[in-house]
C-alpha cells in the first residue's frame, strides 16, 4: 500500500501571477469593501477591507513620495498594534520588502540585521528609538524613521533620532497622505519580506521570501484549518513572527475573514477573548497550550465558537481532554520552516498516531529523510535529516539575503537541507525527533546559540562558553537555554553577576535560565567544541535562575 500523503491543499487562487499581497487586498476589497478585516479590541479599532486598502495606499504613496523606491527594504520594529498591519501592507503596496525585527533585539543582534538588509526606512514605536541611537553608526543605511504613537511620546523620539543624524517624522504623516501616487504593480516573484531565522553555527540569517511564497505559505495555513469566509481568526502572537503574520493575518485576508488582533498572549484572558470575539480559529505556539492547560478550569472554558486550534507543538499528551475542555472540534499541526513553507501537514479530522506531525504535502513538495553526511536517503523508520524541494517554483525562499555562502550551504544537491531530524513510519506519518542544528527554540522563539555565545564572551571574566538546549517542562514545552562558562585564569564572577550581564546584552527570551561554571569544555582531538556531551549531561549540576529567584 502506498504511504499516506496530504492532498487537501488546492490554491485559493489558481493563477500564481495573482499571488501578491496588493492583488489579494484589492480583490478582497472589491468583493466586500465594508466588511471588517482588522478587529483590534485592545485599541478599540476596527477597520474594513476598504479602509485598510485606503490607509495602506496612503502609506505606500507617502513612502514613494519621500524618495523610497520599489525594491527597498523597510524595517518594522514595534509591538502588536493596528499600525503594524498598515505599515506592512503599505510597504508591500509601495513595492518594498518588509523586515520585521524582534522587539527584544538591541546591540549586536539589532545591528547585524540592519547591516544585512540595508533598509532605507524604519517604522518603529518610540521606545525603540534609543536602541537605534545607541547603534547609530551601524544603522546608517536607514534614511528615514517613521515613529508610531501618540504625539507626546512621538516627539521626543523624533528629536533623539534627528540628533543622532537620522531623518525622522511621525508615522501619522504617512497616514495623512492626501495625494496618492501611482503605486507599482507587484510581481509574484518580487521580494516581499525578509524574516530572520536563528543561525546554527553563525549569525542569524534573513530568509528572502517572495510574494509568491508568502501567499503560498498563508494559503497552506488556510487549508490546514479549513478557513472559510465566515470564520474569525484570532491571533495573540507577535506580528514580527510569521506565526501571527503570514500564518494568521494573511490567511484571513486570502479567505476574506475577520482578523482579531491582541497585543500579546495572556493565559488568564484567552478564553474571554475567544468567547467575546466569536473566534472560530486561532493558533498557539511553544508553551502557550501548556500555560492554558495549567489555568484553573472554569465552567465556561468551552463556551465559545472555537472550531479549530493550530498548535505547534501539539499538546498530544492531553489532546482529547484539551479539546473537550475548550470546546474545540479539531487540533491541527504541521512541520515547516520559514525557508520552505510547510512540506508536512496534518489532514483535518483524520486520526493520527501519537507524536506524528503530519504527512508529506505531495502535490507541492518532494520530501526525503537523508544521512546528513552523505545526503543518501535513509530507510523507513530511521532518523534522517529532512530535505525538501518544491514542485512549483517560487513556493520556497529565494535564499538568505546578502548571505550567498549560507544559501549555497543550505541548498546543496538540489535539495533544501533543514538540519532537523525526523523519522517516517510505514504509513507515511512523520515524527520530529531532534534538531541536528545548534539552534534552540524556547517559548516560540528561535535562538541562535552562536549569537548568545558571542554576547556572553563579551564579559571580561569569561574565557570560553557553550550554549545548548536542555528540555523544558510542560505538555507544550520546547527548550530551555543553558550556558556552560569557563572563566579566564585568575578571573572571578559568580552566577548573579553573569546573569546581570546577560540581561544587558541578550534579548530576554534568549537569556540562559541554566548556568554551569566549568573548568574546561569538551573538544575533539582537533580542538573543535563538542556540544553533544553537554546536552547529554543536561541540567545536572547547573544553577537554575528561576529556582534561585524563587528561593530569594
Amino acid at each position: 500500500m502506498a504511504p499516506l500523503t496530504y492532498r487537501d491543499h488546492h490554491a485559493t487562487d489558481p493563477d500564481q501571477a495573482d499571488w501578491t499581497l496588493p492583488r489579494v487586498l484589492r480583490t478582497r476589497t472589491a468583493r466586500h469593501p465594508d466588511k471588517i478585516f482588522l478587529d483590534a479590541p485592545t485599541w478599540g479599532v476596527t477597520l474594513t477591507y476598504g479602509e485598510v486598502l485606503d490607509l495602506a495606499e496612503r502609506i505606500g504613496s507617502g513612502l514613494l513620495a519621500r524618495g523610497h523606491a520599489r525594491g527597498d527594504r523597510v524595517v518594522i520594529m514595534m509591538p502588536n498594534n493596528p499600525d503594524y498591519i498598515l505599515a506592512w501592507f503599505g510597504a508591500n503596496l509601495a513595492g518594498m520588502a518588509e523586515v520585521p525585527i524582534n522587539t527584544a533585539y538591541r546591540g549586536s543582534f539589532l545591528e547585524h540585521q540592519v547591516r544585512t538588509v540595508e533598509p532605507s526606512a524604519a517604522v518603529i514605536t518610540p521606545e525603540f528609538a534609543d536602541r537605534f541611537v545607541e547603534s547609530a553608526d551601524e544603522c546608517r543605511a536607514v534614511r528615514r524613521f517613521y515613529v508610531v504613537g501618540e504625539d507626546p511620546e512621538v516627539a521626543p523620539a523624533v528629536v533623539a533620532l534627528e540628533e543622532a543624524g537620522f531623518d525622522a517624522e511621525p508615522f501619522s504623516a504617512l497616514l495623512c497622505t492626501q495625494s496618492k501616487v501611482e503605486l507599482p504593480e507587484a510581481d509574484y516573484r518580487d521580494l516581499a519580506g525578509i524574516f530572520f531565522t536563528s543561525g546554527t553555527t553563525g549569525l542569524s540569517k534573513g530568509v528572502a521570501m517572495s510574494h509568491s511564497q508568502l501567499y503560498f505559505f498563508a494559503d497552506q495555513g488556510a487549508s490546514l484549518v479549513r478557513l472559510a469566509e465566515d470564520d474569525v481568526y484570532l491571533s495573540v502572537g507577535p506580528l514580527f513572527h510569521g506565526n501571527a503574520q503570514f500564518l494568521a493575518a494573511y490567511p484571513a485576508l486570502i479567505k476574506g475573514c475577520r482578523f482579531v488582533l491582541h497585543e500579546r498572549f495572556s493565559a488568564s484572558r484567552w478564553t474571554t477573548w475567544i468567547r467575546d470575539s466569536g473566534a472560530t480559529v486561532t493558533n498557539l505556539v511553544g508553551v502557550m497550550s501548556d500555560f492554558l492547560w495549567k489555568q484553573p478550569p472554569a465552567e465556561d472554558d468551552g463556551d465559545n465558537q472555537l472550531r479549530c486550534v493550530w498548535a505547534v507543538p501539539n499538546p498530544s499528551r492531553v489532546a482529547e481532554e484539551f479539546k473537550a475542555r475548550f470546546g474545540i472540534e479539531e487540533l491541527v499541526e504541521n512541520f515547516g520552516l520559514t525557508e520552505v513553507s510547510m512540506p508536512i501537514l496534518t489532514p483535518y479530522g483524520v486520526p493520527r498516531p501519537p507524536g506524528a506531525v503530519g504527512l508529506e504535502v505531495a502535490d507541492w513538495f518532494e520530501v526525503q529523510l537523508v544521512d546528513p553526511l552523505t545526503d543518501t536517503e535513509v530507510p523507513v523508520g530511521e532518523v534522517g535529516e529532512l530535505v525538501v524541494r518544491p514542485k512549483v517554483p517560487w513556493t520556497i525562499c529565494s535564499g538568505y539575503y546578502n548571505m550567498p555562502e549560507k544559501s549555497f550551504e543550505a541548498m546543496r544537491n538540489g535539495w533544501f537541507h533543514t538540519g532537523d531530524g525526523l523519522r517516517k513510519d510505514e504509513e507515511g506519518w512523520y515524527y520530529f525527533v531532534d534538531r541536528l542544528k545548534d539552534a534552540i527554540r524556547r517559548r516560540g522563539e528561535n535562538i541562535s546559540s552562536y549569537e548568545v555565545e558571542q554576547a556572553i564572551l563579551g564579559h571580561p571574566a569569561v574565557a570560553e562558553c557553550a550554549v545548548v538546549a536542555v528540555p523544558a517542562d510542560g505538555i507544550g514545552a520546547e527548550d530551555e537555554v543553558m550556558a556552560v562558562v569557563v572563566l579566564a585564569d585568575g578571573a572571578e564572577a559568580d552566577a548573579e553577576e553573569l546573569w546581570a550581564y546577560f540581561d544587558t546584552r541578550i534579548p530576554a527570551f534568549a537569556v540562559p535560565r541554566f548556568l554551569k561554571l566549568a573548568d574546561t569544555l569538551p573538544t575533539t582531538p582537533s580542538g573543535k567544541l563538542q556540544k553533544a556531551p553537554l546536552r547529554a549531561a543536561g541540567r545536572e549540576g547547573a544553577l537554575d535562575r528561576t529556582a534561585t529567584a524563587a528561593a530569594r
